[in-house]
């Protein structure tokens, strides 16, 4: 999950994700920020995030990411 937090950060440091809790929800990031996001998760992990799982719930937290990630491995 770590990795995924400075995934974050590289994207936007002026923001503290850990504490976030709606990271979409609140409009922390936008889709512009999501597309980078995607894009560095993908390279990181070795996955590929489908069109369907870019829902605002798989992004809205740290801990939701991982989870999409880790599904996203055990998948492959």
């Amino acid at each position: 999950m770590e990795k995924v937090l400075e995934i974050l950060n590289d994207v936007r440091p002026d923001v503290d994700f850990m504490s976030q809790t709606a990271i979409i929800d609140d409009g922390i990031i936008d889709s512009f920020d999501i597309i980078s996001i995607v894009s560095e998760l993908d390279e990181e992990f070795d996955i590929s995030i489908p069109i369907h799982e870019l829902e605002p719930k798989h992004f809205n937290t740290v801990q939701a990411i991982w989870e999409l990630v880790q599904q996203l491995q055990e998948e492959d």
